[in-house]
């Protein structure tokens, strides 16, 4: 039993009878008071998607819930939902846009090392890989000679998701984006 502390993001806990998907998590330092810190955590229900925002002391334990990871990837959208098929046993799991908002960004036909979170065999989450390999939608012209200096410019990928790229990047290019800090690696 893990203090509150030691949770990560993607996480699944028991709280109050109900398992929640952890989402975000804020730790904050207050001045002033003998003790630690505090962590506010976005929770939603694996069942529900009602989302609440809980705080706990560094020190509350809280359980965590049985969670399993399926290598899966991504099959068709169908209206709201988006179909993951898993890789071994060819299950299919549907999950919400509002659901899986953030991953949406860089996810797309042939996106490598997704992973489907299941919470009591129910899906819950898509866990990302490192870097994904996107291509690149529009952007600037490319400037000659612009590879000298270290200025960027925006790029919109074909998924939606805006990064500063450097200048010599051009339309159609594919590159590798880092997925927790959202930016440009180098090109795929």
């Amino acid at each position: 039993m893990p203090k509150a502390g030691e949770i990560k993001k993607n996480s699944a806990v028991e709280y109050e009878g109900g398992v929640y998907f952890v989402k975000d998590i804020e730790r904050s330092v207050p001045q002033g008071r003998a003790g630690g810190s505090l962590y506010r955590m976005r929770l939603y229900d694996v069942v529900t998607g009602y989302k609440i925002d809980q705080t706990f002391r560094d020190s509350d334990m809280l359980n965590l819930a049985d969670l399993v990871r399926r290598p899966a990837v991504f099959s068709y959208s169908d209206g709201d939902e988006y179909v993951f098929m898993d890789t071994e046993d060819y299950t299919q799991y549907s999950l919400t846009a509002e659901a899986i908002a953030d991953e949406l960004l860089f996810v797309n036909e042939d996106t490598q090392g997704l992973m489907v979170v299941l919470v009591s065999d129910a899906p819950v989450a898509l866990d990302l890989p490192p870097t994904v390999d996107l291509q690149v939608e529009e952007t600037d012209p490319s400037v000659k000679g612009g590879s000298a200096t270290a200025r960027t410019k925006p790029a919109r990928l074909t998924t939606g998701l805006v990064v500063q790229v450097p200048e010599h990047i051009s339309t159609g290019d594919r590159i590798r984006v880092n997925v927790e800090e959202r930016r440009f690696l180098g090109r795929a």
